[in-house]
């Protein structure tokens, strides 16, 4: 198994637990804090999808995915605290947009040289992935920071255990 096999294996493993912690889940439980100021899963939606394509820039050669307008200005620190339904998206639209972004990560991956694996990261992210391998590692597990999350707002609604 070569680096990227590994790679892709993290995407798909990532995916399927996204997957099967929301499946379940309405648009409205997404919108559901676990305690006040904890992030709503829709917000961390948003936010998973703007960090992804925010680190393709990071990757030497990597084409450049475009979300909708505004996406940016709705998924930071400032927003996270938002409570108004209108402000957010559907999960079918969240898990649309996060299909989209995988596959074109994943896309990016198949078209990028080996070798580019072993090259150091440049910018803020080179702190915690020094090479582009690692920080497609850190593209492919990111949601697995947040399906814990996912997990405690599916023990507050009585959602029974996914996994």
């Amino acid at each position: 198994m070569n680096a990227k096999e590994v790679i892709r294996d993290l995407f798909r493993t990532t995916d399927y637990m996204v997957t099967e912690y929301l499946k379940d889940l309405s648009d409205a439980d997404l919108l559901v804090r676990p305690v006040p100021e904890a992030n709503h899963i829709a917000w961390q939606l948003g936010h998973l999808i703007n960090s992804e394509v925010q680190m393709h820039k990071a990757i030497p050669g990597a084409a450049t995915m475009v979300l909708p307008a505004g996406w940016s200005a709705q998924y930071t620190k400032e927003t996270s605290r938002a409570e108004s339904p209108a402000s957010f998206l559907t999960k079918a639209e969240y898990l649309s947009t996060y299909r989209k972004v995988r596959a074109h990560s994943l896309e990016v991956l198949a078209n990028l040289p080996e070798p580019i694996l072993d090259k150091p990261t440049e910018g803020r992210l080179a702190s915690i992935a020094p090479s582009i391998g690692s920080l497609f590692a850190l593209i492919a597990y990111h949601p697995m920071m947040h399906v814990g999350q996912f997990v405690v707002v599916r023990r507050k609604l009585g959602k029974p255990v996914v996994i």
